[in-house]
């Protein structure tokens, strides 16, 4: 009897969003798929065992975190492989402080390297699944995900200032000497200060007599011990450690990140806030895509070539976004004067998901909130590039530049879980402020293209650029849609409320007040009221039973809400023209 085994490992979500700059992004990603990679190898080394997904296992960046084989691996010796690569990683990251800080090092070396230890033993979990068939293993993986047996490391004063929950790694942690009824926690501050002051001056190569720029680690922070490995390991040098500590394994691959992005403003280098697009996709039924897969007759080789394809498109995807974007803004001709250097990132690409960056490289010269829609209405083209037959959905977060980064990711998950609640095949775009307060609104791909359709009162259409005595205006003006929109939600016409409950509950009232709406909305999107009113249910809810998503009798609210929703993100998005970033 074939066996086939299924494998991953958690937390991935989490330690991923357990960030504050983008180098913690990029840490989290290098370190999930080369741990993935660690157990990729195996299989491909060892007799009896054959690799069906992930593709390219030459391909470590963006190396999805579950593994499918022909073959039987026990849970044992999966976690093995995995947390001997990670040890090996916290090994050569804890060795490199105590060499390279020993004048400033001052802790009992067995309780600085216990708490590693532990950390070592407690930071992932592996779950294992095995069956006759790949169905059969994929279930039994997903049954033994449901019993977690995840073990918390107990610690003594302050916490982490990124998550809060987690211990302040500093060459003190763990000592003895450190008992909650004696700790002196303004000594234990400056020590602690100390010891990422220095940690920066090393990373940065700074001299003693200068103040460090924090490029990697800042001198006031305070991780805990797999933050800060997720910064560490993307000093080169750190890198080229891990790999060599591992000479029978593929390297750690280097980061080529030159910079952070500059969201936040900073009045004395005379910086404004940039706003930053950001997007989280993920391929729709995937798993019930893998399953018809397997029930072939030829299932192993189908599902292994369609790994291959998917991460052959992501690996092209990275390489090309930027491009994308930069034939987007050269045809943008007099929107952007200079075209920014540093255009945004693919933080990782592998399998169906994804996660990237919209930004410039320079916070003077934003990237434009029409660039970023123009680049998002092309990316459904792209996902179908290989002709895999999926859909995508994707959460798009257009977000100004004081809200924190582990915020921003939290939206972008919601975002993207929200187009698939409603239905898949969809973008969800939200905008979000500094105030922490947002404006949504979810739309099929098919329908993305509406916002380019709106012609303002004065007859101008999308895409007019214009000069008048040097002053440039970008057209049509979308408050005036916005300003109807405030006048009709104050009068509660159409069904609209300022609070939005909605007061004509009253099936064939709604239905009147609907058409009127739809009738408003023609008149600024000419040509669209019989897609909105034969695509209803479709637009605002999918193939899903409209009382289920609304909880009322009638879709018609759905609707409604749909629209507020359009003009309030289309005003918030290209509002006072080319100058709202």
């Amino acid at each position: 009897m074939v066996t086939y085994t299924a494998i991953t490992f958690a937390p991935v979500q989490g330690f991923i969003e357990k960030s504050r700059k983008l180098r913690d992004l990029y840490g989290a990603s290098l370190i999930l798929s080369y741990l993935s990679q660690q157990l990729v190898l195996y299989v491909e080394k060892t007799e009896g065992l054959t690799l069906i997904s992930p593709g390219i296992p030459t391909l470590q960046k963006g190396m999805p975190n579950r593994i499918l084989i022909n073959g039987y691996i026990s849970k044992d010796d999966a976690k093995n492989i995995l947390l001997s690569a990670w040890k090996d990683i916290l090994q050569v990251c804890r060795d490199w402080i105590r060499d390279e800080l020993r004048d400033h090092y001052r802790s009992d070396e067995y309780y600085w390297e216990r708490e590693w230890s532990l950390w070592g033993s407690h930071t992932w979990e592996i779950f294992q699944g095995s069956g006759c068939c790949i169905p059969a293993a994929i279930d039994d993986l997903e049954t033994n995900k449901l019993c977690r047996d995840w073990t918390a490391v107990n610690w003594i004063g302050e916490s982490s200032s990124l998550t809060g929950i987690d211990a302040i790694a500093f060459p003190g942690l763990g000592a003895e000497t450190r008992k909650p009824k004696n700790i002196n926690h303004d000594s234990e501050k400056k020590a602690i200060k100390d010891f990422y002051t220095h940690l920066a001056r090393k990373l940065d190569n700074c001299p003693p007599d200068k103040e460090p720029e924090g490029k990697y680690i800042a001198p006031n922070e305070k991780l805990s011990i797999p933050e800060l490995v997720k910064r560490l390991i993307t000093w080169p040098k750190i890198a080229d450690l891990i790999s060599d500590a591992r000479p029978d394994s593929k390297p750690l691959k280097k980061l080529s990140l030159t910079s952070e992005i500059q969201r936040k403003p900073q009045p004395d280098k005379n910086l404004h806030g940039q706003w930053t697009g950001w997007f989280m996709g993920d391929g729709d039924q995937v798993g019930d895509h893998l399953t018809k897969l397997s029930n072939r007759d030829n299932g192993d080789e189908e599902i292994k070539r369609f790994s291959e394809v998917i991460r052959h498109w992501g690996e092209e995807f990275d390489e090309t976004f930027a491009e994308e974007l930069r034939k987007i803004i050269n045809a943008s001709k007099g929107l952007y004067k200079d075209i920014p250097e540093e255009l945004g990132r693919i933080i990782y690409a592998g399998g169906d998901d994804f996660l990237g960056i919209i930004y410039s490289g320079n916070p003077n010269n934003p990237i434009r909130a029409l660039t970023a829609y123009q680049w998002l209405m092309t990316l459904k083209n792209k996902w179908q590039e290989p002709q895999h037959g999926l859909n995508v959905s994707v959460g798009f977060v257009w977000v100004a530049g004081s809200v924190p980064q582990r915020d921003i990711l939290q939206h972008c998950r919601e975002a993207e879980k929200l187009a698939k609640s409603l239905g898949r095949d969809r973008v969800t775009i939200r905008i979000v402020f500094n105030s922490g307060q947002y404006v949504q609104w979810t739309c099929p791909w098919k329908y993305l293209d509406i916002l380019t359709k709106y012609r303002d009162i004065n007859g101008k259409t999308f895409a007019i650029w214009e000069h008048k005595g040097g002053d440039e205006k970008y057209y049509p003006n979308w408050s005036h849609i916005y300003s109807d929109l405030a006048q009709l939600k104050s009068r509660h016409a159409f069904g609209l409320s300022p609070n939005k409950h909605y007061v004509n509950v009253n099936k064939d009232n709604i239905l009147i007040n609907l058409s009127c709406l739809i009738d408003f909305l023609d008149g600024y999107f000419p040509g669209c009221k019989d897609d909105l009113k034969q695509q209803e249910k479709y637009l605002v809810c999918g193939n899903k039973d409209p009382q289920k998503v609304n909880r009322i009798n009638h879709s018609a609210p759905l609707m409604i809400t749909w629209i507020e929703d359009l003009i309030t993100v289309g005003w918030h998005l290209f509002r006072s023209g080319v100058n709202y970033v």
